[in-house]
């Protein structure tokens, strides 16, 4: 009886915890079977066309390192879309300075401007006044119900009637293209013009 007490002692001294890494191997892959998933990727919002923010009787002012003003952005209402990284602005008033010193000015009805301010779209009684550093120098004007002024690269466009004025000279057409850097005006549609001779 000893003998058989001491033999069935040491089977299961020997196969007991093989026996019970088994069974837990067994649970453990039992217990990760039937947990829930974790979920792989947080689902995203999809981003709709919405304000994330907005600002109303603002002014915005940048400057350069040297603490002087480069431009500045005045409006009733401000609204920012995050889908489109885009500023609708109300009664936007829009001022730009450069290093030479020219400056322009542009307001309208309503005006969309991209993230960094370099293109803006202008809607409704659009003027554009760029007034050179040099005196004596005539300003030049632009009007029209649609103006797309590219600030970086000094260009204004339209393809809607616009009028342009430079001191006395007037021009209006059904569309333009007008670039600052090469002063090179493309007029198209009807176009008429009177150029008044200085004196």
């Amino acid at each position: 009886m000893n003998f058989r007490f001491r033999r069935v002692w040491d089977w299961m001294s020997i196969y007991l915890p093989i026996l019970l890494m088994g069974l837990l191997a067994l649970g453990t892959w039992w217990l990760v079977r039937n947990a829930p998933k974790a979920q792989v990727e947080a689902e995203v919002a999809v981003k709709g066309h919405e304000v994330d923010y907005y600002m109303r009787d603002f002014s915005v002012r940048s400057f350069d390192d040297t603490g002087t003003l480069t431009s500045e952005i005045r409006g009733t209402t401000m609204r920012h879309y995050m889908d489109t990284e885009t500023l609708e602005i109300d009664k936007a008033n829009l001022r730009s300075v450069r290093q030479d010193g020219s400056e322009t000015v542009a307001t309208a009805d309503r005006a969309l401007s991209n993230a960094d301010g370099s293109e803006v779209q202008l809607f409704g009684n659009a003027h554009v006044v760029r007034k050179a550093a040099k005196p004596g120098v005539p300003p030049m004007e632009f009007r029209g119900d649609f103006l797309h002024a590219f600030v970086n690269d000094e260009r204004v466009s339209s393809n809607k009637p616009v009028e342009i004025t430079r001191g006395n000279d007037r021009f209006t057409a059904d569309a333009m293209t007008y670039n600052n850097l090469s002063q090179v005006a493309e007029l198209k549609g009807r176009v008429r013009g009177t150029l008044v001779p200085s004196k």
